[in-house]
């Protein structure tokens, strides 16, 4: 975000290259930047005769530098899009001779959405002198809950850890989906500005008390009660709740825990950076380290494995239900 919100200042400070090559896995901050050129590089009254949209599935390169090298009409500068350049793989070094010499009343925006440029090649070094070339990286889940944190903080919207994690596990890290949700529940929210579990489960219909947060949790504090109540409701839920996405929170879930056990210092901000955690959370995993010893988390992460293989049909052929009841019990016997 940092980066994506350098950009855009200098763009609203007048600071314009001639050329924007945004490239990478993450197709949200792609879309951030090039949605702003498109909305405030020009004026209003100035884009119908000087922006234009080109998909790069129905263009070539020599289309796309025939029309940066016109002139503006009417206004101090042009705004050419590409959207979907990533179509134009084949061909994109052709770009070469024209980032040697770009036309500067031309803004020339390529979107080159989940792939990058070698960066050993001479067409990105040639490249790179001239444009503001712009590498949007994926972000890993277990740093999604922080991003929805800092998203909502510049609206001024504060959003409690268990919110975070709730909308974490829902929408994975599909940043396009989670934007569009929270600018959803920015609406919500109003004069609240806090958004909480109970809001998330009102107007996105996530369960605050169903969900695998509370399942570790329940796993974690030995409630067997609890953590078989969840089961059930994911088992009746299999869509929403798939069993492949709970071994994988869970297999996260006590490899921290293992980790746990080999942090000395238990100072809370040296915990959470080692566990990649929010702070909040910090005296949760110590609590819960006390019942997981690390040779009983070392059977539960076999154990983890082993119903994975089943999930896939490997040695066994189990009902949803089944195969929750028996990873459960195992856990916890």
């Amino acid at each position: 975000m940092n980066a994506t919100n350098q950009l855009i200042t200098d763009i609203k400070g007048g600071k314009i290259a001639p050329i924007y090559f945004l490239m990478g896995e993450e197709a949200y901050f792609i879309d951030v930047i090039s949605d702003y050129i498109e909305s405030h590089v020009l004026a209003e009254e100035e884009k119908e005769f000087n922006q234009m949209v080109i998909y790069g599935k129905e263009a070539t390169i020599q289309d796309i530098v025939s029309n940066a090298k016109r002139y503006p009409m009417m206004a101090e500068r042009q705004v050419i899009i590409v959207k979907e350049a990533q179509n134009l793989i084949k061909t994109i070094e052709q770009l070469v001779d024209y980032a040697k010499n770009p036309q500067p009343t031309t803004v020339l925006v390529f979107n080159y959405k989940y792939k990058s440029l070698d960066k050993r090649k001479a067409f990105y070094k040639t490249l790179s002198k001239a444009a503001v070339v712009f590498e949007s990286k994926k972000i890993y889940e277990d740093k999604i809950p922080s991003w929805i944190q800092s998203f909502l903080r510049a609206k001024q919207i504060t959003i409690t850890p268990k919110a975070a994690l709730m909308l974490t596990e829902f929408l994975g890290n599909d940043l396009s989906k989670i934007a569009n949700e929270l600018n959803k529940l920015e609406i919500v929210v109003g004069a609240q500005k806090e958004i909480t579990p109970e809001i998330i489960e009102e107007n996105i219909g996530i369960s605050k008390d169903f969900n695998n947060f509370e399942l570790q949790k329940a796993l974690g504090h030995l409630d067997h009660k609890k953590a078989y109540q969840i089961v059930h409701y994911f088992a009746q839920n299999s869509k929403q709740h798939p069993f492949v996405l709970t071994i994988s929170i869970l297999y996260m879930y006590f490899s921290k825990l293992m980790t746990l056990h080999t942090v000395r210092d238990k100072n809370p901000g040296t915990v959470a950076k080692a566990l990649g955690v929010n702070p909040y959370f910090v005296n949760e995993y110590i609590a819960v380290s006390r019942n997981f010893p690390m040779k009983r988390i070392s059977g539960v992460l076999e154990t983890l494995r082993t119903y994975d293989t089943k999930s896939k049909g490997v040695g066994a052929n189990l009902t949803p239900k089944d195969l929750y009841n028996e990873l459960i019990y195992n856990i916890l016997k």
